[in-house]
Protein backbone atom coordinates (compact mmCIF):
# COMPACT_ATOMS: atom_id res chain seq x y z
CA UNK A 1 0.00 0.00 0.00
CA UNK A 2 1.02 3.63 -0.46
CA UNK A 3 0.78 5.81 2.65
CA UNK A 4 1.70 9.06 0.89
CA UNK A 5 -1.02 10.41 -1.44
CA UNK A 6 -0.06 10.19 -5.10
CA UNK A 7 -1.43 12.87 -7.42
CA UNK A 8 -4.21 11.86 -9.79
CA UNK A 9 -6.14 13.85 -12.35
CA UNK A 10 -9.90 13.73 -12.88
CA UNK A 11 -10.41 12.54 -16.47
CA UNK A 12 -14.16 11.97 -16.38
CA UNK A 13 -17.05 13.00 -14.18
CA UNK A 14 -20.61 11.71 -14.17
CA UNK A 15 -23.44 12.96 -11.96
CA UNK A 16 -25.28 9.84 -10.79
CA UNK A 17 -27.86 11.64 -8.63
CA UNK A 18 -28.39 15.09 -7.15
CA UNK A 19 -25.74 14.44 -4.46
CA UNK A 20 -23.62 11.60 -5.89
CA UNK A 21 -20.84 11.81 -8.48
CA UNK A 22 -18.67 9.18 -10.16
CA UNK A 23 -15.09 10.29 -10.81
CA UNK A 24 -12.53 8.58 -13.04
CA UNK A 25 -8.99 9.27 -11.78
CA UNK A 26 -5.81 8.83 -13.81
CA UNK A 27 -2.31 8.77 -12.24
CA UNK A 28 -0.41 12.01 -12.83
CA UNK A 29 2.83 10.11 -12.31
CA UNK A 30 3.47 6.83 -10.54
CA UNK A 31 0.58 4.39 -10.30
CA UNK A 32 -0.69 2.72 -7.17
CA UNK A 33 -0.62 -1.03 -6.74
CA UNK A 34 -3.71 -2.64 -8.35
CA UNK A 35 -6.92 -2.57 -6.33
CA UNK A 36 -9.09 -5.65 -5.85
CA UNK A 37 -12.89 -5.26 -5.97
CA UNK A 38 -14.06 -4.32 -2.49
CA UNK A 39 -10.90 -2.50 -1.39
CA UNK A 40 -10.82 1.23 -0.72
CA UNK A 41 -8.58 4.25 -1.21
CA UNK A 42 -8.06 7.36 0.86
CA UNK A 43 -8.98 10.31 -1.36
CA UNK A 44 -7.44 13.66 -0.48
CA UNK A 45 -9.15 16.88 -1.50
CA UNK A 46 -6.31 19.37 -1.39
CA UNK A 47 -6.79 21.97 1.31
CA UNK A 48 -9.81 20.21 2.80
CA UNK A 49 -8.89 16.71 3.98
CA UNK A 50 -9.22 13.03 3.09
CA UNK A 51 -11.83 10.30 3.42
CA UNK A 52 -12.03 6.58 2.62
CA UNK A 53 -13.89 5.71 -0.58
CA UNK A 54 -14.30 2.22 -2.01
CA UNK A 55 -13.28 1.71 -5.62
CA UNK A 56 -16.26 1.43 -7.93
CA UNK A 57 -14.15 0.53 -10.95
CA UNK A 58 -10.55 -0.26 -11.94
CA UNK A 59 -8.54 -0.43 -15.15
CA UNK A 60 -5.28 -2.10 -16.05
CA UNK A 61 -3.64 1.24 -16.82
CA UNK A 62 -3.90 2.48 -13.23
CA UNK A 63 -7.13 4.43 -13.62
CA UNK A 64 -9.52 4.27 -10.68
CA UNK A 65 -13.23 4.98 -10.49
CA UNK A 66 -14.84 6.25 -7.30
CA UNK A 67 -18.48 7.05 -6.63
CA UNK A 68 -18.80 9.71 -3.92
CA UNK A 69 -21.88 11.00 -2.14
CA UNK A 70 -21.72 14.55 -0.74
CA UNK A 71 -22.36 14.20 2.99
CA UNK A 72 -19.50 16.20 4.54
CA UNK A 73 -16.87 18.82 3.79
CA UNK A 74 -14.40 16.47 2.07
CA UNK A 75 -16.98 14.51 0.09
CA UNK A 76 -18.61 17.76 -1.04
CA UNK A 77 -15.22 19.03 -2.20
CA UNK A 78 -14.58 15.78 -4.11
CA UNK A 79 -18.02 15.89 -5.72
CA UNK A 80 -17.28 19.45 -6.83
CA UNK A 81 -14.11 18.50 -8.72
CA UNK A 82 -14.19 19.05 -12.47
CA UNK A 83 -12.32 17.29 -15.26
CA UNK A 84 -8.67 18.27 -15.07
CA UNK A 85 -8.67 18.83 -11.29
CA UNK A 86 -6.13 17.10 -9.05
CA UNK A 87 -6.79 14.77 -6.14
CA UNK A 88 -4.47 12.79 -3.88
CA UNK A 89 -4.92 9.03 -3.64
CA UNK A 90 -3.32 6.49 -1.34
CA UNK A 91 -3.96 2.77 -1.05
CA UNK A 92 -5.07 0.12 -1.71
CA UNK A 93 -6.43 -0.62 1.75
CA UNK A 94 -8.54 -3.33 3.32
CA UNK A 95 -9.94 -6.64 2.22
CA UNK A 96 -11.76 -7.34 -1.02
CA UNK A 97 -14.62 -9.54 -2.20
CA UNK A 98 -13.51 -13.19 -2.32
CA UNK A 99 -14.41 -14.14 -5.87
CA UNK A 100 -11.98 -17.06 -5.87
CA UNK A 101 -14.04 -18.94 -3.29
CA UNK A 102 -17.20 -18.09 -5.24
CA UNK A 103 -16.12 -19.73 -8.50
CA UNK A 104 -18.68 -22.25 -9.66
CA UNK A 105 -21.34 -20.80 -7.33
CA UNK A 106 -24.55 -18.96 -8.07
CA UNK A 107 -24.05 -15.33 -7.02
CA UNK A 108 -26.30 -12.94 -5.14
CA UNK A 109 -25.17 -9.31 -5.27
CA UNK A 110 -27.31 -7.15 -2.97
CA UNK A 111 -26.72 -3.40 -2.81
CA UNK A 112 -28.60 -0.67 -1.00
CA UNK A 113 -28.10 2.99 -1.90
CA UNK A 114 -24.45 4.01 -2.19
CA UNK A 115 -23.63 0.42 -1.15
CA UNK A 116 -23.96 -0.55 -4.81
CA UNK A 117 -20.70 1.30 -5.56
CA UNK A 118 -18.26 -1.20 -3.94
CA UNK A 119 -20.19 -4.02 -5.63
CA UNK A 120 -19.88 -2.57 -9.14
CA UNK A 121 -16.31 -3.82 -9.84
CA UNK A 122 -17.32 -7.27 -8.59
CA UNK A 123 -20.22 -7.32 -11.07
CA UNK A 124 -17.87 -6.23 -13.86
CA UNK A 125 -15.40 -9.00 -12.96
CA UNK A 126 -18.12 -11.67 -13.04
CA UNK A 127 -19.56 -10.45 -16.34
CA UNK A 128 -16.05 -10.52 -17.83
CA UNK A 129 -15.69 -14.22 -16.94
CA UNK A 130 -19.22 -15.65 -17.11
CA UNK A 131 -18.18 -19.27 -17.49
CA UNK A 132 -16.47 -19.26 -14.11
CA UNK A 133 -19.68 -18.72 -12.13
CA UNK A 134 -23.25 -19.92 -11.98
CA UNK A 135 -26.25 -17.61 -12.19
CA UNK A 136 -25.72 -13.94 -11.38
CA UNK A 137 -28.45 -12.09 -9.48
CA UNK A 138 -28.06 -8.32 -8.99
CA UNK A 139 -30.55 -6.84 -6.53
CA UNK A 140 -30.47 -3.07 -5.96
CA UNK A 141 -32.48 -0.82 -3.69
CA UNK A 142 -32.69 2.94 -3.25
CA UNK A 143 -34.80 5.46 -1.36
CA UNK A 144 -36.38 6.90 -4.51
CA UNK A 145 -36.01 6.40 -8.28
CA UNK A 146 -33.86 9.55 -8.38
CA UNK A 147 -31.38 7.94 -5.96
CA UNK A 148 -30.62 4.90 -8.13
CA UNK A 149 -26.99 4.52 -9.20
CA UNK A 150 -25.65 3.25 -12.54
CA UNK A 151 -29.05 3.27 -14.23
CA UNK A 152 -27.45 3.15 -17.67
CA UNK A 153 -25.53 -0.03 -16.76
CA UNK A 154 -28.34 -1.97 -15.16
CA UNK A 155 -29.70 -3.49 -18.41
CA UNK A 156 -26.38 -5.35 -18.74
CA UNK A 157 -26.73 -6.66 -15.17
CA UNK A 158 -30.04 -8.42 -15.73
CA UNK A 159 -28.54 -11.75 -16.82
CA UNK A 160 -30.18 -14.00 -15.70
CA UNK A 161 -31.89 -11.88 -13.04
CA UNK A 162 -31.56 -8.30 -11.96
CA UNK A 163 -34.10 -6.11 -10.25
CA UNK A 164 -34.45 -2.67 -8.69
CA UNK A 165 -36.78 -1.56 -5.94
CA UNK A 166 -37.33 1.78 -4.20
CA UNK A 167 -38.68 2.72 -0.79
CA UNK A 168 -40.68 5.70 -1.99
CA UNK A 169 -41.98 5.70 -5.59
CA UNK A 170 -42.26 8.89 -7.60
CA UNK A 171 -44.87 9.84 -10.16
CA UNK A 172 -44.47 7.62 -13.19
CA UNK A 173 -42.51 4.89 -11.37
CA UNK A 174 -43.75 1.50 -12.58
CA UNK A 175 -41.11 -0.67 -10.93
CA UNK A 176 -41.06 -2.51 -7.64
CA UNK A 177 -41.62 -0.78 -4.29
CA UNK A 178 -40.23 -2.10 -1.01
CA UNK A 179 -36.99 -3.01 0.67
CA UNK A 180 -34.32 -4.74 -1.38
CA UNK A 181 -34.63 -8.05 0.47
CA UNK A 182 -38.11 -8.55 -1.00
CA UNK A 183 -36.41 -9.20 -4.35
CA UNK A 184 -34.89 -12.44 -3.03
CA UNK A 185 -38.18 -14.23 -3.61
CA UNK A 186 -37.71 -13.74 -7.36
CA UNK A 187 -33.98 -14.43 -7.63
CA UNK A 188 -32.64 -17.61 -9.23
CA UNK A 189 -30.08 -19.44 -7.10
CA UNK A 190 -29.39 -22.78 -5.45
CA UNK A 191 -28.82 -22.03 -1.74
CA UNK A 192 -26.42 -24.92 -1.18
CA UNK A 193 -24.01 -23.55 -3.80
CA UNK A 194 -24.56 -19.81 -3.55
CA UNK A 195 -22.20 -17.02 -2.53
CA UNK A 196 -23.69 -13.67 -1.53
CA UNK A 197 -22.13 -10.21 -1.49
CA UNK A 198 -23.95 -7.47 0.42
CA UNK A 199 -23.30 -3.77 0.97
CA UNK A 200 -25.57 -1.01 2.23
CA UNK A 201 -26.96 0.38 5.47
CA UNK A 202 -26.38 -1.92 8.43
CA UNK A 203 -30.11 -2.42 8.96
CA UNK A 204 -30.31 -3.69 5.38
CA UNK A 205 -27.30 -5.95 5.89
CA UNK A 206 -28.88 -7.53 8.97
CA UNK A 207 -32.17 -8.05 7.13
CA UNK A 208 -30.39 -9.58 4.15
CA UNK A 209 -28.42 -11.91 6.43
CA UNK A 210 -31.59 -13.15 8.09
CA UNK A 211 -33.35 -13.66 4.75
CA UNK A 212 -30.39 -15.51 3.26
CA UNK A 213 -30.19 -17.80 6.29
CA UNK A 214 -33.91 -18.47 5.97
CA UNK A 215 -33.39 -19.40 2.31
CA UNK A 216 -30.59 -21.81 3.26
CA UNK A 217 -27.47 -19.81 2.37
CA UNK A 218 -24.77 -20.46 4.97
CA UNK A 219 -23.51 -17.38 6.83
CA UNK A 220 -19.95 -18.35 5.95
CA UNK A 221 -20.74 -17.86 2.26
CA UNK A 222 -22.12 -14.36 2.80
CA UNK A 223 -19.62 -11.51 2.53
CA UNK A 224 -20.56 -8.02 3.64
CA UNK A 225 -18.83 -4.64 3.41
CA UNK A 226 -18.86 -2.38 6.47
CA UNK A 227 -17.53 1.15 6.90
CA UNK A 228 -17.48 2.85 10.29
CA UNK A 229 -15.74 6.20 10.64
CA UNK A 230 -12.48 5.15 8.99
CA UNK A 231 -9.79 7.79 9.34
CA UNK A 232 -6.23 6.47 9.26
CA UNK A 233 -6.76 3.37 7.04
CA UNK A 234 -4.02 1.52 8.97
CA UNK A 235 -5.81 0.40 12.14
CA UNK A 236 -3.93 2.76 14.47
CA UNK A 237 -6.52 5.39 15.44
CA UNK A 238 -9.30 2.98 16.43
CA UNK A 239 -12.18 5.03 15.00
CA UNK A 240 -13.38 2.13 12.82
CA UNK A 241 -13.49 -0.43 15.63
CA UNK A 242 -16.35 -2.93 15.64
CA UNK A 243 -15.79 -5.18 18.64
CA UNK A 244 -12.51 -7.04 17.97
CA UNK A 245 -12.36 -5.79 14.38
CA UNK A 246 -10.62 -2.72 13.01
CA UNK A 247 -12.53 -2.41 9.77
CA UNK A 248 -9.93 -0.46 7.81
CA UNK A 249 -7.50 -3.33 8.42
CA UNK A 250 -9.70 -6.40 8.98
CA UNK A 251 -12.44 -5.21 6.59
CA UNK A 252 -14.25 -3.53 5.06
CA UNK A 253 -15.26 -6.93 3.60
CA UNK A 254 -15.84 -9.55 6.30
CA UNK A 255 -17.81 -12.76 6.59
CA UNK A 256 -21.33 -12.44 7.89
CA UNK A 257 -20.68 -15.35 10.23
CA UNK A 258 -18.10 -13.16 11.97
CA UNK A 259 -20.04 -9.90 11.81
CA UNK A 260 -23.54 -11.10 12.72
CA UNK A 261 -23.07 -11.26 16.53
CA UNK A 262 -21.27 -7.89 16.50
CA UNK A 263 -24.01 -6.11 14.54
CA UNK A 264 -26.63 -7.11 17.11
CA UNK A 265 -24.86 -5.28 19.99
CA UNK A 266 -26.28 -1.77 20.19
CA UNK A 267 -23.18 -0.30 21.88
CA UNK A 268 -20.96 -1.42 19.00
Amino acid sequence: MTLVPLPHRVTDRHEETADTVTLVLEPAGASLRPFAPGQFAMLYAFGVGEIPVSVSGTAGDGRLTHTVRAVGAVSRALCGLRVGASVGVRGPFGTGWDLTAARGHDLLVIGGGIGLAPLRPLIHAVLAEPGAYGRLNVLAGARTPEDLLYREEFPDWRRPFGAVTVDRPADGWTGRVGVVTTLLDEAHFAPARTSAFVCGPEVMIRAAGRQLAHRGVAAGRVRISLERNMRCATGHCGHCQLGPLLLCRDGPVVGYDLAEPLLTVREL
